[in-house]
C-alpha cells in the first residue's frame, strides 16, 4: 500500500470508527479515531518530506514537522502542525478533561483530509519545465 493510499485508508477508518455504535467502544472511540487520524496525517508529512527533504526520514515527527516550514507554504506547514498537536492531545487520556464529541472529532477529520490532500498534491514528483 503507497503511503497516500494508507492515508486515505486511515482517514476511512477513522471515520468508521466514529459511526461505529458498539459498547464495547464507549470511551475508547474518539482516542481511536483521532489516533488514526494522526497517522494519516504523519503519512503525508513523511511522504511530502521524502520528496523534498531526502534522509528526513531518519529524524523523529516532531523534527520532521520543524522541518516541513521549510518545503511548504507557511499557512499549510503551521495548519498540519497544529492539527497534529490537537490529536496527539485527544490521543491522551487525561481524567480531568472530558472525552472530544463526534462532531468535533469530524471536523478535525475533516481538516485532516484537506490537509493531506494538500500535502499529497506537493510530494508528487516535479517534471523539469
Amino acid at each position: 500500500m503507497t503511503p497516500s493510499l494508507q492515508a486515505a485508508e486511515l482517514l476511512r477508518l477513522s471515520r468508521q470508527v466514529l459511526a461505529l455504535r458498539d459498547e464495547r467502544m464507549t470511551g475508547v472511540w474518539p482516542r481511536a479515531s483521532a489516533l488514526l487520524a494522526r497517522q494519516a496525517l504523519e503519512g503525508a508529512v513523511s511522504e511530502v518530506l521524502a520528496v523534498r527533504a531526502p534522509g528526513s526520514e531518519r529524524v523523529s515527527l516532531r523534527a520532521r514537522l520543524l522541518c516541513l516550514r521549510e518545503y511548504v507554504p507557511d499557512l499549510l506547514a503551521h495548519r498540519t502542525e497544529f492539527l497534529w498537536a490537537t490529536l496527539s492531545r485527544v490521543c491522551h487520556h487525561h481524567p480531568y478533561e472530558l472525552a472530544p464529541t463526534a462532531p468535533e472529532i469530524m471536523g478535525w477529520l475533516d481538516d485532516a483530509e484537506q490537509l493531506v490532500g494538500d500535502l499529497r498534491g506537493l510530494a508528487a514528483p516535479r517534471t523539469p519545465e
